[in-house]
């Protein structure tokens, strides 16, 4: 069973008496930021100046320092920048700031668990990854609630770093809720299975499929569209809210009866051995690899596949649908 710390478990004391340096000022940097700022720490925003977020930063009350000055004030370096570009900065911004006993937090294990970023043996390296969106994670500390997290402690120089990472989880109102314990590995593999199998590729291949199979059968494309997707918010806020077996119970039996004996004839064996395959693939490190090459080429391919994404059939029909409905302006 999964180890799961509340607010008895973790304390700010530990981190008084430090300068936290948030590197990137986005939905989580800033969302991190200001809720550690208000939990009482001392935080400074690291950013490249001509950036658009600087101002936005010294607005909420930050001190703002270019990244190589926020990391050689800073006790404690948490990265939050997109993943494609924290190797960069580390290595031409960070790396030469380090000195013994300092910590590097990350909220994804994506660099570490590659070895994009091979920091040195002299500093703790911990992760505190909110399992929701910056925004929700200001929104619900505002509240005096706040969001599940995960932590991780990869590199324990201190032997304080476990103590470190729950309190900034603490710091961010997540001990509110439940921190689980987890390794750089585990979150770092199972977040890009999950994405890629289900929650982001999976969902949206099966959606358009769906729909292309009605659409191709002369079915109306908007009645397509709302038995394919627009039904899909109203299903999977019932698992979302009551789990797999809540939503059974609040849909039809026909429903029911449907649903569970021709499921598995989408998601066959030879799906799960898909998946298996892509988990294989993203555990060997190859994905990362294809990932960051992608990158260094300017994502062509990923680019192009947007705009397929962009131009499908689905995302016409949906948007006038949306219209209609009062969903978007």
């Amino acid at each position: 069973m999964a180890k799961i710390y509340y607010e008895q478990d973790a304390d700010l004391e530990i981190l008084k008496e430090k300068t936290i340096a948030v590197i990137g000022y986005g939905s989580q940097g800033s969302a991190q930021a200001n809720n550690m700022k208000d939990s009482g720490l001392k935080v400074i925003i690291g950013l490249r100046p001509e950036g658009a977020s600087a101002e936005r930063a010294k607005q909420d009350g930050f001190e703002v320092f270019p990244i190589s000055e926020a990391a050689a004030k800073a006790d404690i370096i948490h990265v939050l920048i997109p993943d494609e570009v924290q190797a960069d900065v580390y290595n031409s911004e960070i790396a030469q700031q380090l000195k013994p006993g300092k910590a590097l937090g990350f909220s994804h294990g994506f660099n570490i668990r590659f070895k994009q970023i091979v920091p040195p043996n002299f500093v703790d390296i911990i992760m505190i990854a909110p399992k929701g969106p910056g925004l929700i994670v200001r929104k619900l500390y505002k509240e005096g609630f706040g969001v599940p997290a995960l932590i991780a402690v990869e590199q324990d120089y201190t032997g304080k770093a476990k103590q470190i990472a729950l309190g900034m989880a603490k710091a961010i109102g997540s001990t509110k809720v439940g921190v689980i314990e987890t390794t750089f590995a585990e979150e770092c593999e199972t977040d890009l299975f999950g994405e890629q199998v289900d929650l982001c590729g999976g969902v949206t291949e099966l959606i358009k499929a769906s729909f292309e199979t009605l659409v191709e059968a002369g079915y109306q494309h908007e009645i397509a569209y709302f038995e394919t997707l627009h039904e899909l918010k109203l299903i999977v806020d019932l698992i979302y809210s009551r789990g797999l077996y809540g939503m059974w119970s609040a849909v039809s039996n026909t429903a029911k009866y449907g649903g569970l004996t021709r499921g598995k004839k989408i998601v066959s064996k030879a799906s799960r051995r898909s998946m298996k395959k892509i988990l294989e693939y993203v555990k060997s490190g190859k994905f990362a690899e294809e990932w960051m090459k992608e990158n260094k080429k300017g994502r062509p391919k990923l680019n192009a596949l947007l705009e397929q994404e962009k131009g499908h059939l689905i995302e016409k029909v949906g948007k006038e649908i949306r219209k209609m409905a009062g969903i978007e302006k």
